[in-house]
């Protein structure tokens, strides 16, 4: 293993790619850096920010890079979907695949994405804080959306570093 590589929007992405580096001792690129610095073929784990499920710059850098891990950071809880994410961004079965759940604030937001999530807010939420029977998923995700609670944390990262240090 030769890197971290990241793509994030709002910070999330990032902050786990650093904690990463921490843990690990690998050096740690944004995706843009990284194509100028990496020869391809370069054994990495990537990380990348989702938005309707696909993993941000992980089709950009695929087919360049040995990529043993791809860590999807979403609103979703850490863990989950991680079916969907494969088949969504065909990521092949001997790459391993891992959910991380970010931070949710749109103000950190850019572009399109912020002026998308604000609506997403309105109708979404609005719709969740209405329901009555809401599961802890759902109350997990509403609170984010109310509060900007901070969801990177180091413990989030246990199943990845887990398999990190088994696969070394």
């Amino acid at each position: 293993m030769k890197a971290i590589v990241y793509k994030s929007n709002a910070g999330s992405t990032a902050q786990y790619a650093s904690i990463l580096g921490h843990e690990l001792g690998l050096p740690v690129y944004c995706l843009e850096e990284a194509q100028r610095r990496l020869s391809p073929n370069v054994e990495l784990l990537y990380l990348g920010w989702v938005m309707a499920g696909k993993v941000k710059g992980y089709e950009k850098l695929r087919n360049r890079y040995k990529i043993l891990a791809v860590c999807a950071v979403g609103m979703g809880q850490t863990g989950s979907q991680i079916k969907e994410i494969r088949e969504k961004n065909t990521i092949p079965e001997e790459t391993q695949v891992f959910t991380l759940q970010g931070n949710f604030d749109i103000e950190k937001l850019h572009g399109i994405y912020k002026m998308m999530m604000k609506l997403m807010v309105k109708t979404a939420g609005k719709s969740l804080a209405q329901k009555k029977d809401r599961t802890p998923e759902e109350e997990d995700l509403l609170e984010m959306m109310q509060n900007r609670q901070s969801r990177v944390k180091t413990e989030n990262l246990a199943q990845m570093l887990a398999w990190y240090r088994r696969a070394r």
